[in-house]
């Protein structure tokens, strides 16, 4: 079954003729050259756009390696650009364009092409093309497969979907696969050997066991709050390792740079300012996160929370980990202040939404639990705890929501339940 990503082709719409480079985004094998060869071109071919004014060239191909040369490039489109009709120039793996800038900037003075362009570097890419273009560049981030993107590829109900999915993540390719072994082998070399190898070429990295190693520290702690500080420590004691802590904080960056991992920041909701360390780290799939583990920690507590995270992302809030302080009495009647953890900050624009995970809520103290932090929030954003229970949704006395992770995930405006 073709998986539509209607998302990001109505984003690519709606950003069409609007004077910009389009940048395109994101993770390998997220399926970001699919979403531009394929969906954007059918949708361009449907619009009535004639075949020779869709200029494609794939730049990671072996065929188009002369085209990495920015002159060769320039001159080659330049040929195929034969009257004052629109042109649309779709080119992937930008980031193997040598002076890309350059090439890009060339383009934009053409005035009868809009040029779109993918890559998986953000560090070489979208953030080159913000400081290049200054306000000219404009990007669309592409992640992996949703909940329910995979849902709408997967040959099952939602529950055996749900384990496939907290299990082997959404990747496109390994929704088509059909046995465990394929989809495991397939992401554990995946990891190895394009998204390891790309960061050590790309940044000519010397030690690859202590880049590894942090990989496996960071999948183990998915969801809780460390720092490089703290991952020095684990190197010392657990591993012997004497990793510098710039070392760290530079791997730390690569490992963003990539898209493999991102962080969350603490946010203190009643101070109104950031925090700073400690911080979180989530991985952009769960399924690539599993295989660094060799999928013997499949806790879905951690990996629904790392799941609502990237679905908030993907809706295109900015994410951050609420920090909230609670005051109360101790046993000899002093005032004690305590901090409570609230897992998502989610902001886009005027919106605003608190949100807790709870994987279960079996009885009334862990209810207490979950919505202590939301309590004791003084404004009147919203407030959701999403659980793993198929349950309906319901609202409490103090205006808390109680949603499914069914519920939150397959329901575009679930926010708003």
């Amino acid at each position: 079954m073709e998986i539509k990503r209607e998302r990001y082709l109505k984003a690519l719409v709606e950003r069409m003729h609007n004077g910009l480079i389009k940048v395109v985004t994101g993770i390998r094998r997220c399926g970001k050259s699919y979403l531009i060869f394929k969906i954007f071109r059918d949708y361009l071919l449907a619009q009535g756009i004639d075949e020779t004014h869709i200029i494609t060239i794939e730049l990671d191909q072996r065929k188009n390696k002369k085209y990495r040369d920015p002159d060769a490039i320039l001159d080659y489109i330049d040929t195929l650009i034969t009257d004052k009709e629109p042109y649309y120039i779709l080119l992937d793996e930008v980031q193997m364009l040598a002076d890309f800038e350059e090439v890009l900037n060339s383009l934009l003075h053409i005035v009868n092409v809009d040029v779109y362009v993918t890559g998986s570097n953000s560090k070489f890419l979208s953030k080159d093309i913000i400081t290049e273009f200054r306000g000219r560049g404009d990007e669309i981030h592409v992640f992996p497969l949703c909940f329910k993107e995979f849902m709408e590829a997967y040959e099952g109900d939602m529950y055996h979907g749900w384990a496939e999915y907290v299990t082997y993540g959404g990747l496109p390719l390994t929704v088509t696969m059909r046995t465990e072994e394929q989809k495991i082998n397939y992401l554990s070399r995946l990891f190895e050997e394009t998204y390891i190898k790309d960061i050590v070429e790309r940044n000519h990295i010397e030690k690859i066991q202590e880049l590894n190693d942090l990989i496996n520290i960071l999948a183990s702690a998915t969801g809780s709050l460390t720092n490089p500080s703290k991952i020095e420590a684990t190197f010392k004691s657990v591993i012997q390792s004497d990793i510098s802590l710039n070392t760290i904080r530079q791997y730390l960056e690569y490992l963003q740079d990539a898209f493999i991992v991102s962080e969350a920041n603490r946010y203190d909701v009643k101070g109104r300012k950031y925090i700073g360390t400690p911080l979180k780290y989530y991985f952009e799939d769960v399924g690539l996160r599993n295989a660094r583990l060799g999928f013997r920690q499949v806790e879905e507590t951690h990996l629904m929370e790392n799941i609502i995270y990237n679905e908030l992302r993907m809706r295109g809030f900015q994410v951050d980990v609420g920090v909230v302080q609670k005051r109360s009495r101790n046993k000899d009647g002093g005032q004690e202040k305590k901090q409570l953890e609230i897992d998502f900050v989610a902001n886009l624009g005027s919106r605003r939404y608190y949100i807790q995970s709870a994987f279960s809520i079996p009885d009334k103290e862990k209810e207490e639990q979950e919505k202590a932090s939301l309590l004791n929030v003084n404004d009147s954003f919203k407030k959701i705890v999403i659980v793993k229970d198929v349950i309906k949704v319901k609202h409490d006395e103090n205006g808390i929501t109680t949603m499914s992770i069914y519920d939150f995930l397959l329901q575009e405006n679930s926010l708003e339940l």
